[in-house]
């Protein structure tokens, strides 16, 4: 089993009930087997210890989707392979006060952790994806894989803003990956960084 290492994103957990990934692929340029990368990205949840009732999206998108949300949100006006949208970082052991979890005045008389979790969007674009295989991942099968752990690494809490935080990710990614994914000695992957 992986062991969660402790410079992670705390634990996270829902009310009663199980763990969803909703799937989209809202494009038409890659085939995508959409129910796989469900079962991948329930599995990394799993292994990061989010449980209870706990919802993601994990939608695939066409070039020109991605540019634009990429363009909107990180005021970079090109396509990149990968975006996630945190939206549940609050602790709910440690919250003190209004949270978003107690915005109306329905929602405030409900405890905390009887509401889902909502830990975010993941949005992959499998034509870049395709594009950056080969020199990337190695094969498009291996970078969606990689892809999918990334962004949920992300929405979790990860980052690769410094050189200590990036192999910090890039170390969970491998381990993910190895348990998850390839379930075999894993090939070098991480050649581009990031």
């Amino acid at each position: 089993m992986i062991e969660r290492p402790r410079a992670a994103a705390p634990h996270r957990s829902g009310g009663d009930g199980l763990v969803e990934v909703f799937v989209s692929d809202e494009q038409g340029d890659v085939l995508v087997d959409s129910w796989r990368w469900q079962q991948l990205a329930m599995r990394v949840l799993a292994a990061e210890g989010v449980k209870g009732q706990a919802e993601m999206a994990l939608l695939f998108v066409s070039r020109e989707a991605i540019t634009e949300m990429n363009r909107v949100h990180m005021g970079i006006d090109d396509a990149t392979d990968v975006l996630a949208f945190p939206i549940d970082m609050v602790d709910n052991s440690r919250a003190a006060g209004p949270t978003a979890r107690s915005a109306t005045p329905v929602v405030a008389r409900v405890e905390g952790g009887e509401l889902p979790l909502l830990v975010g969007d993941v949005v992959v674009c499998p034509a870049v994806a395709s594009e950056q295989a080969s020199s990337h991942a190695g094969n498009l099968d291996d970078e969606i894989a990689l892809l999918v752990t990334h962004g949920i690494l992300h929405v979790l809490g990860y980052d690769h803003d410094d050189d200590a935080n990036a192999g910090k990710m890039r170390q969970r990614e491998r381990a993910l990956l190895e348990e998850l994914h390839w379930q075999a000695p894993a090939p070098e992957i991480f050649s581009q960084g990031y």
